[in-house]
């Protein structure tokens, strides 16, 4: 709860506490009065609610009056009270805050808040007597502002949250609040499709990464293999180049140094591996 939502309620608490023995017309009119001009009382659903305020509703109009004074208080504004016939005239102290609670229903909309329109709504004489007004509401903590006298307005930055509900604006407000909610039932549905599709693509990714590993580790393994059948045929070609006689030098020529003095006779061994393979059988 907003610290100055709890203060003024502790203000309200002795006077809905004295309305349970304000059981005649006269008290409990004595008593708003009391409530109303009391200077950190901001809120008065509480005490609006309590059965003898209620009771004013069918008292004479000398003292019904009182309780249309009070349903302003909570939640109308110095023109609802300049518009109601008949009311009971308010001290400088009533005519003050109910001033102080109708800028805080002027400031949730950004185009009440020029001079010229707060100085109307507020029946105010003059810019000293509005800026006054604002500075004190800031001092209560009634709202955070800034007076911009040049462009002649009140930028608010915060409001406390103190005035009450009208009760014929809660179907409205459950109605915002039923479409809000249906928003939002259609924000988180868009959400988790959202969620599932990221979901699927990862997934892909995922199985897309796992196949190109198993191909990579395949493709290994076969290389593998056919180096190995390679180097075994080599090998074999290799064992039987020894068998016969014709591992190393199979090609080098041979000089007969007995085929006379004149020109030596030159012999190539290994002239093909066909012929030495041959020449080793006949031998």
């Amino acid at each position: 709860m907003d610290s100055a939502q709890q203060k003024a309620l502790n203000a309200l608490e002795p006077y809905v506490l004295l309305s349970k023995s304000a059981t005649s017309p006269r008290s409990a009119v004595d008593l708003i009065t009391q409530a109303t001009s009391s200077p950190n009382t901001y809120v008065f659903a509480e005490l609006l609610q309590t059965p003898n305020i209620q009771a004013l509703r069918n008292a004479s109009p000398e003292h019904a009056i009182y309780l249309t004074l009070l349903e302003i208080f909570s939640w109308g504004t110095w023109s609802d009270y300049q518009a109601t016939p008949n009311l009971p005239s308010l001290s400088d102290a009533q005519s003050h805050k109910l001033r102080q609670l109708s800028l805080l229903t002027l400031s949730t909309s950004p185009y009440t808040l020029t001079y010229e329109n707060l100085l109307s709504e507020l029946s105010l004489p003059d810019i000293r007597a509005l800026e006054d007004l604002v500075i004190s509401n800031i001092y209560a903590g009634l709202l955070s502002a800034k007076l911009d006298t040049l462009a002649k307005r009140v930028d608010v930055s915060s409001v406390a949250p103190l005035r009450d509900l009208r009760p014929e604006s809660l179907p409205e407000m459950v109605a915002v609040l039923d479409d809000w909610d249906k928003r939002c039932i259609e924000v988180l549905w868009e959400i988790e499709q959202q969620v599932r599709e990221v979901r699927r693509k990862a997934e892909e990714v995922r199985a897309r990464d796992i196949e190109n590993e198993r191909a990579f580790e395949r493709a290994m393994e076969n290389e593998g293999k056919d180096k190995g059948k390679a180097a075994g045929k080599r090998g074999a070609r290799d064992t039987a180049d020894r068998e016969f006689g014709l591992a190393d030098g199979g090609d080098e020529m041979d000089v007969d140094e007995g085929a006379g003095r004149g020109r030596p006779r030159a012999t190539k061994r290994g002239g093909g591996r066909f012929v030495g393979i041959a020449k080793k059988l006949s031998g």
